[in-house]
């Protein structure tokens, strides 16, 4: 299944009700799982970002649909990645001629 690296800022509104973001990270927790996705990992960071997670999910549309659900709550703001494991990185520098 297809990886996604997503950065977070957390906006005006978000750091307000700063105290409500981890329940906000288990209902996107279940909105990414019903969505046949899943959250791998998630990391509160300190530096340029606010959080950082990685996510699995079917596909790009899936994850667009995600991220532009996430956005339009007013909470953070995102910057999302496509990921390759080790595994898809080694078949990859394999094929280089």
């Amino acid at each position: 299944m297809p990886k996604y690296v997503m950065l977070f800022n957390l906006t005006d509104q978000g750091i307000k009700s700063v105290k409500e973001s981890p329940q906000r990270v288990r209902r996107a927790m279940d909105a990414i799982k019903q969505q046949g996705g899943r959250l791998v990992d998630f990391s509160l960071t300190l530096g340029q970002y606010d959080m950082v997670a990685t996510f699995e999910a079917p596909d790009n549309a899936t994850m667009a649909r995600f991220v532009l659900t996430l956005g339009s709550q007013g909470n953070v703001r995102t910057t999302t990645l496509s990921a390759l494991s080790l595994e898809e990185f080694e078949k990859l520098t394999q094929s280089l001629g």
